[in-house]
């Protein structure tokens, strides 16, 4: 009867241990389908492109189509790199108070091409270690399917690490989302340069 009784207390116990909180399937889903589809949009805005095409600049202080990729590719590469740093951090779920934006407004905000900025130095093409559009999609296709594969199977809490960023504080959730969302921003972009009046013919 005591190892009954014993063994109904180390149950109970377990029971009010916290589980981990991993995410929704609906968030799994809107992530990995905002991942996927910002990669095929550029990939399919940069195919067969001509090389003039490539280096084709609207005016002097404006991005060319391959500078564009390269952004993406360097500032993703940046940004999952800050996010991975915060996920193996000790979970702040005190800082929750912090975000002042939900995972819709982060989308939005970030693909919103009515307001400009100006990036740091780092990450400006120039500075970049990529030289060309083909080393930098090579990068991007490879840490895209390698966040993407994460993002279908994390039990991490991402929700609860919050990361403070120059934008703003974002769950690694979220940063995910911008992530993907940074992308179609300046896949945006590329389509403007495309549109350009003296865009190449070929």
């Amino acid at each position: 009867m005591k190892k009954i009784v014993f063994f109904a207390v180390i149950m109970a116990a377990f029971a009010f241990v916290a589980p981990n909180n991993p995410l929704t399937k609906k968030e799994r889903k809107d992530a990995i389908d905002l991942l996927k589809s910002t990669e095929n949009d550029l990939l399919q805005e940069v195919k067969g492109l001509s090389e003039a095409q490539l280096k084709y600049k609207p005016a002097p202080d404006r991005w060319s189509v391959e500078e564009c990729v390269i952004h993406i590719a360097t500032t993703e590469q940046m940004l999952w790199q800050a996010t991975d740093a915060g996920i193996k951090q000790t979970a702040n779920p005190e800082k929750r108070s912090e975000i002042k934006m939900t995972d819709e407004q982060i989308v939005k905000g970030v693909e919103d091409r009515s307001t400009k900025r100006q990036t740091s130095d780092n990450l400006k093409p120039e500075n970049s270690p990529f030289k060309s559009m083909s080393e930098a999609l090579a990068s991007l296709k490879s840490s895209r399917e390698k966040l993407t594969s994460y993002v279908k199977s994390t039990s991490d809490d991402l929700r609860d690490h919050v990361l403070t960023m120059p934008f703003g504080s974002l769950d690694s959730y979220q940063m995910i989302l911008f992530i993907a969302a940074h992308n179609g921003r300046h896949t945006l972009q590329i389509k403007e340069v495309k549109a350009d009046p003296g865009f190449p013919k070929s």
